[in-house]
């Protein structure tokens, strides 16, 4: 499948001529053949975008909402078009693919519902006959970098809010899933987006940095949202700090799940099955850290070794399968080097060790320990790791011991407990006996320390995304003293 760039409404090859091809990861026929955009042709759609963007603002929230909402319609119908590029681009299984579409439909219809929801206040003045008042505005331009591994959910999420505070946007599409991403644009296209709202540039791998630059530096870009790595993320950040722009970063994770005496076994166990091994733990809130206080943790260990024995891997094509494809052979080689490590230095690998090309069973190790890289790197995989410990204070201290601050998990029978231990969690999502997977579209979504800061979603969302303005009005006349 050919694709094509998203300019002003446009179907654009790149302005050179030059496409590049991302490869299904379990049968390595080439997926789609995507435009290699240059910085040129980034510029372009900032033009565009640009210069859509005074009408779009205007435009009022009515007329704004119906137009995500029928994106909202068209997303959800063409859930089988999402289904099989993922599958294909990422080697998704074609549930992952289908929830995507979903959440991604609920995304549209929370921003569609924020339209009238942008509001200001009137501040009392210590002026006398001063009227104050704040508004909210569109800031512009927004662009949106998104990854591949929730592509649909993450994609919309990059655009759709600020679409509904009246910015146009340039969503800077994944080099490992274009179709995919393009698609998206297609949609909000085809729900009648005015030319020029909507842009979708892709680009080869090698040509990431020069494009990204290029789209950041324009004058009428005026916000950057990325999710992605820590380590590409503070690139963008710095780069956009040259230019005096905010960014909200939504980065890497190691989400502990922690398992506290009083727990319900069975409903950690199903809980961090299904955190740890989802779309094959390549989740930035996938549970990496199943943290199980001692008393608990052998019956904890055994119930929870069957529980990943149990969960059929192979080919995302096959209707039985609960893990599909990693994203390529690299990211297999990266998770088998962080299990090798452990086991060498005394972990237990209590569930896994099958694989096949780059699909992988769900491998559990038990007794990590801080020597090994596992504890501290994030796998982006389907690993997880088991670290016991003694009390509640010994689990709060391991569950925070780490760079990262995106989400966590607390199970105890006792929820005034549980709730006194997220509070002292260093992340900024925390959920009570639930898996640390978890999103809604009107949540404020984000993370503290190196997962990022900002947050998407609801009226958090929209803080991010608009200009904060104070507005002041004389009813009288005026005195000076000079």
């Amino acid at each position: 499948m050919d694709i094509n760039l998203l300019i002003d409404d446009q179907d654009l090859a790149a302005s050179d001529g030059r496409t590049f091809e991302r490869c299904d990861p379990v049968t390595g026929a080439v997926a789609t053949r995507a435009a290699a955009a240059t910085t040129a042709d980034a510029i372009r759609a900032a033009d565009a975008a640009t210069a859509a963007f005074p009408a779009w603002a205007e435009l009022a929230p009515t007329p704004r909402r119906a137009l995500l909402l029928k994106a909202a319609e068209l997303m959800e119908r063409r859930a089988g078009d999402f289904t099989q590029l993922m599958t294909a681009e990422t080697g998704a299984t074609a549930g992952w693919a289908q929830f995507n579409a979903r959440l991604a439909a609920d995304v549209l219809r929370e921003a569609a519902a924020m339209t009238t929801q942008i509001t200001g206040e009137v501040i009392p003045s210590d002026k006398p006959r001063c009227l104050a008042i704040t508004v909210r505005q569109p800031a512009g331009v927004v662009l949106g970098i998104a990854p591949w591994n929730a592509p649909v959910i993450l994609g919309t999420r990059a655009i759709a809010l600020p679409l509904a505070c009246g910015n146009t946007v340039i969503l800077k599409a994944s080099e490992v899933c274009p179709g995919t991403h393009r698609l998206i644009g297609d949609v909000l296209r085809d729900a009648g987006l005015p030319k020029g709202v909507v842009n979708v540039v892709t680009h080869a791998a090698a040509d990431a940095p020069q494009v990204v630059d290029a789209l950041i530096a324009h004058p009428g870009v005026r916000r950057i949202n990325f999710t992605g790595s820590t380590r590409v993320g503070r690139i963008i950040a710095q780069t956009a700090a040259r230019y005096f722009k905010p960014v909200l970063l939504e980065l890497g994770g190691k989400a502990p799940l922690l398992v506290l005496d009083d727990a319900d076994i069975d409903a950690a166990v199903n809980a961090a099955a299904f955190g740890a091994f989802f779309n094959q733990g390549q989740i930035c809130m996938s549970t990496e850290r199943i943290v199980v206080d001692e008393s608990v943790a052998d019956a904890f260990v055994q119930k929870f070794a069957a529980k990943a024995k149990s969960l059929p891997a192979g080919n995302p094509r096959s209707s039985n399968v609960v893990l599909g494809s990693v994203i390529g052979t690299e990211a297999v080689a990266a998770i088998k080097s962080l299990i090798e490590d452990a086991t060498s230095k005394g972990a237990d690998l209590v569930a896994g060790g099958q694989v096949q090309g780059t699909v992988m069973d769900a491998h559990v190790l038990d007794r990590v320990t801080p020597a090994m890289r596992i504890y501290a790197e994030e796998s982006f995989g389907p690993v997880v790791c088991i670290i016991r410990v003694k009390g509640e204070e010994e689990a709060i201290r391991v569950a925070n011991d780490t760079e990262y601050g995106l989400t966590a998990a607390v199970f105890s029978h006792d929820v005034a407990r549980a709730l006194r231990v997220a509070k002292r969690i260093e992340s900024g999502m925390c959920h009570i006996n639930g898996p640390t997977v978890h999103d809604e579209a009107q949540m404020p979504f984000g993370g503290v320390k190196a997962s990022g800061y900002g947050r998407f979603g609801g009226k958090a969302g929209v803080a991010e995304f608009t200009e904060l303005r104070w507005i002041s009005v004389e009813t009288a006349a005026q005195h000076y003293p000079f």
